[in-house]
């Protein structure tokens, strides 16, 4: 049997198929879930229903996160597709171009701030309030997905860093919250993945090949590698593990410095 056969997995966020939306989807998909897809308005619609279709998907959802209308819209409609919900996979990070190229107090603004919360952190809260009332008694699993941003400074990704910092405080809150109803609550901390939402991040290409080199696997990780994590957190085998932050970046957060033979002197 697979690890997440009979299990209903309602991802949100799928892009593109290089996205690490996908890389989960894929994995998921080959573990045995029942799939459903969001698409956030009618214009991206058809390219999430191509992607879908590699993945068995039937059920096609609207859902623009950063409305509550459109979020208890997509849960009606889901309703009356599923009788239950499994997982909840939040994939959905946003800030404006123009907060992620400059010095962080030059370019961060009022509402730059506002909308890079708004999306990228309050959506997970917003989104598993919604859920709730799919996932009673199914013991689920609701999962997002950070960076190390969150934890130490990076080139650039200055309001993004702020956001998913507060992205992982409420993965915290919301297991202790949900978890007396049984549900767990996780996020990954991926390693940067060339992907379309990535390249928005000034001098990304740049931040692949140093975190490569900087990695103790010798190489950045894949959107696969990433789904596969997923997979085992939405499964009974993770049944245990709750409020957690699992990095799977090829164990760049845990160096301090790169190799001491590349440096110069």
């Amino acid at each position: 049997m697979k690890i997440l056969e009979n299990k209903k997995v309602l991802i949100i966020g799928v892009a593109n198929k290089h996205s690490i939306a996908a890389g989960i989807a894929q994995s998921m998909y080959e573990a045995g879930a029942e799939i459903a897809l969001t698409y956030q308005n009618e214009r991206l619609k058809s390219n999430v229903e191509k992607l879908g279709v590699d993945w068995g998907v039937e059920t096609y959802i609207e859902c623009d996160v950063s409305s509550d209308d459109d979020i208890e819209k997509a849960f009606k409609q889901l309703g009356k597709k599923w009788d239950f919900l499994d997982t909840l996979v939040h994939a959905v990070g946003f800030a404006p171009r123009e907060e992620l190229d400059g010095e962080f107090v030059d370019v961060t603004t009022r509402e730059g701030f506002k909308i890079a919360h708004d999306v990228s952190s309050y959506s997970f809260i917003a989104l598993a309030k919604a859920a709730k009332p799919m996932m009673k008694d199914r013991n689920g699993s609701l999962l997002t997905l950070s960076y190390l941003g969150s934890q130490m400074t990076l080139p650039n990704y200055n309001v993004m860093g702020l956001a998913k910092a507060s992205l992982e405080a409420s993965v915290r809150y919301l297991a202790v919250s949900l978890g007396k109803e049984g549900h767990r609550v996780n996020a990954i901390s991926a390693g940067p993945i060339k992907t379309l939402a990535a390249s928005g991040v000034k001098n990304f290409r740049k931040m692949l090949s140093y975190n490569a080199s900087r990695s103790p696997i010798g190489r950045n990780i894949t959107a696969k590698e990433v789904g596969d994590a997923a997979t085992f957190l939405s499964s009974d085998m993770a049944s245990g593990i709750s409020g957690e932050l699992l990095y799977v970046d090829g164990g760049f957060n845990i160096t301090a410095m790169g190799s001491i033979e590349e440096a110069e002197g």
